[in-house]
């Protein structure tokens, strides 16, 4: 399997300049063809006999470059999806230029959130996908009717709070790593709240047992530091309450909140409140990738043989997972 990519940009009508340019990073299942075109400016066609294509929309952690997430992009491109990766640099927050998600945090405040989107770059992207349906080297190959949406950090839970069918029709699924639905006390939510995700697609939640991202940051949601998971477990727990069995949580032993970043970036963020890993990150890398193809495949592509290899990957017992739940 042959993976390339190519570079677009797309205008966020909601933003200011300069901030208003999202760039894109597109990977695609891409088959050689020898062809002058290819030879002379590296357009490699693609592989047709795989379309059409479910999408990939990926949503970075604040500060975080899409490169530090090419590494799943390239195994979910190799199982024959497409993955769009961005880079926004914005206003996060008021004042403060930092690459983002593209985060609405207006729309998380008490009687706003959950009746309008929190995801401020995606509607842009879902219109530059329609565009490149039309046009260019994936011109009607995608399948723009199933949309799978994932992040990790910040950009896990745009994922997981922006799977809403009455929003975004055309997301079918969603997946983040180091995520949580907690309300922050400083936009006037009790402490220890738990606020409310979609419930009616299907999501994968994972999360390390050495988050020290999550740990360190627990003083925002009015609950006590130290506790890498209570958040992310009591999101799957209290979040969601449908029992379709098609929604997932996976808890990684000795994995830590970068561990889904290669190469790890210790310039930007909040790197530094991390605690170490205990076990290989590589390894963890692998077993993710591994979950995740088989979620879209089982729960997307509806493949009965993806569904049990799934069970059988969960249910065989592994050093890097401490426990897993569904429902």
């Amino acid at each position: 399997m042959t993976v390339r990519a190519f570079f677009q940009a797309t205008k966020v009508e909601t933003a200011q300049p300069p901030y208003d340019t999202i760039n894109l990073k597109i990977l695609y299942p891409a088959r050689m063809s020898g062809s002058h075109v290819e030879q002379d400016m590296g357009i490699v066609p693609a592989d047709v006999q795989q379309v059409p294509f479910p999408v990939v929309i990926f949503f970075c952690g604040v500060n975080c470059e899409a490169y530090i997430y090419q590494w799943l992009a390239e195994k979910l491109a190799e199982r024959g999806l497409v993955v769009v990766m961005f880079n926004w640099v914005a206003e996060n927050l008021p004042g403060i230029v930092s690459l983002t998600p593209g985060v609405d945090i207006t729309a998380w405040k008490p009687g706003i959130y959950g009746n309008v989107p929190t995801a401020s770059a995606l509607s842009a992207l879902l219109a530059k996908l329609k565009q490149l349906q039309s046009e260019g080297i994936l011109a009607g190959l995608l399948d723009l009717e199933r949309i799978i949406v994932g992040g990790h950090s910040a950009g896990g839970r745009i994922a997981i709070e922006n799977a809403n069918p009455r929003f975004f029709p055309q997301v079918v699924a969603s997946f983040a790593y180091a995520a949580h639905s907690m309300g922050a006390t400083i936009a006037g939510y009790e402490a220890g709240t738990i606020l409310p995700l979609p419930d009616s697609l299907p999501m994968l939640l994972m999360g390390g047992t050495r988050d020290g991202v999550i740990a360190n940051s627990s003083h925002r949601y009015g609950i006590s530091s130290g506790d890498a998971t209570t958040a992310v477990m009591r999101t799957f727990r209290e979040a969601i309450s449908s029992k379709r069995n098609d929604s997932y949580l996976v808890l990684l032993e000795g994995a830590n909140h970068f561990t889904f970043a290669n190469p790890f970036d210790s310039t930007t963020g909040r790197a530094f409140l991390d605690f170490p890993e205990t076990q290989s990150s590589e390894q963890f890398r692998l077993l993710m990738a591994d979950i995740i193809s088989l979620f879209i495949d089982a729960h997307v592509r509806h493949q009965p043989e993806a569904s049990e290899a799934l069970n059988k990957l969960l249910n065989t017992a592994n050093p890097l997972m401490k426990s897993w739940e569904r429902k």
